[in-house]
C-alpha cells in the first residue's frame, strides 16, 4: 500500500511488467481505484521523464475513482538496458509498441478507457494502432519542438543545445546523455537523431517526406482531445500547440492556454501546485463518460 501526498486515503499500487507485440519489457505501475470506477487512464509521459514524475497525479486520480497506468518507456528508468550504448530503437517504438501494450492492458469494453498526455504523450495518442479503444484524450504541454515557436532567449538555448552541445555529449558517449545537463534521463541513440531531425521542422515529422505514413495515422484519430498548455511554457507555447495538433485533422480538438499565477513552464502540469488543473480535466473525463452509449454507461453504473 502508499499514500497520496495529495490525501490521506490509501490507494492500491501494483508493479506491473507489460510485454509489448515486439517482445521487449517495460516497467509500469498501476494505481487501483478508490471506490466505483469512474475509468482507465494510461498516463503518456514526456520524453526523458520517468514514470515516477506523475506519481502525485496517479495517487489523486485513483481517490477520484480512476485506476491509472503508469509507465517507463523502453530506454527510460527501469525499462532501460544496463547501457544504452549500442541499444537500438526508433522514437515511434514509444507510440507504435510501448503506448499500445499499456492501452491494451487497461482497455475494458465496460469502462471508459482515458489518456493523459504530456509533452510527447500528445504525439503518442496519434501513433497508436488502437487509439479507437480511448473514449477522450487530454493533453499538456504537447508542441512541435521546433526552436522557432519558442521565447527568444529559449529558442537560442535550444538551437545552441541541438547544434554544438548535444552533438559533443553524443559522440563522446554514444547515446544522448543529457543527465548531464540535468534535464531528463539520458535517451538512446536512435531517439536522439529522430528527435534532432524532427525539431528542425515548424510542423515536426509532419514536415518530414519521409513520415507521410505517420501522418495517415493521425488523420484517422477521432477521439475526443484537450490540448491544454501554459502560456509561460518555453518548450511548447501554444502556438507550437497550434503548429502540431494540426495533424490531428478528423479529431474533434479543444484548445485551452493556461494562465497561471504561479509559473508552470513545461512540467508544472504534474506538480502539486496544479491539483485544481487536474480536477478540471476529471471532470472533463467525466462528462466524455456521461456522453457514452448508454449500453456502456450501465455497464460501469
Amino acid at each position: 500500500m502508499s499514500r497520496s501526498t495529495a490525501s490521506n486515503t490509501p490507494h492500491s499500487l501494483t508493479q506491473i511488467t507489460l510485454t509489448t507485440d515486439d517482445g521487449y519489457a517495460l516497467s509500469a505501475t498501476r494505481y487501483g481505484a478508490i471506490g466505483a470506477v469512474k475509468g482507465n487512464i494510461v498516463v503518456a509521459g514526456a520524453t526523458g521523464v520517468q514514470q515516477r514524475f506523475y506519481r502525485r497525479f496517479a495517487e489523486h486520480a485513483a481517490l477520484q475513482g480512476y485506476s491509472v497506468l503508469t509507465l517507463d518507456y523502453r530506454g527510460v528508468g527501469q525499462s532501460s538496458p544496463k547501457s544504452l550504448k549500442g541499444f537500438e530503437m526508433s522514437y515511434l517504438d514509444w507510440g507504435f509498441c510501448d503506448l499500445a501494450a499499456a492501452v491494451d492492458f487497461m482497455s475494458d469494453e465496460s469502462i471508459p478507457l482515458f489518456w493523459v498526455g504530456h509533452s510527447f504523450g500528445g504525439h503518442g495518442l496519434g501513433l497508436l494502432p488502437n487509439h479507437q479503444k480511448i473514449t477522450a484524450a487530454y493533453c499538456f504541454g504537447t508542441g512541435a519542438g521546433w526552436a522557432g515557436w519558442m521565447p527568444n532567449l529559449e529558442r537560442l538555448k535550444v538551437r545552441l543545445l541541438w547544434s554544438c552541445i548535444l552533438p559533443v555529449i553524443v559522440w563522446r558517449k554514444g547515446y544522448m546523455a543529457w543527465s548531464i545537463l540535468g534535464m531528463g534521463d539520458d535517451l538512446p541513440l536512435g531517439v536522439y537523431k529522430d528527435w534532432k531531425r524532427w525539431c528542425a521542422h515548424p510542423h515536426y515529422f509532419f514536415d518530414d517526406p519521409l513520415m507521410s505514413a505517420v501522418a495517415d495515422c493521425y488523420s484517422s484519430v477521432r477521439t475526443p482531445i484537450v490540448f491544454a498548455n501554459a502560456t509561460d511554457d518555453p518548450w511548447a507555447p501554444p502556438r507550437s500547440r497550434d503548429a502540431f495538433i494540426k495533424g490531428y485533422s478528423n479529431a474533434p480538438v479543444i484548445t485551452r492556454d493556461i494562465y497561471a499565477a504561479k509559473a508552470i513552464g513545461h512540467m508544472g502540469y504534474f506538480r502539486l501546485s496544479a491539483l485544481d488543473t487536474w480536477d478540471e480535466m476529471l471532470q472533463w473525463f467525466a462528462l466524455q463518460h456521461a456522453q457514452l452509449p448508454t449500453s456502456l454507461t450501465k455497464a460501469n453504473g
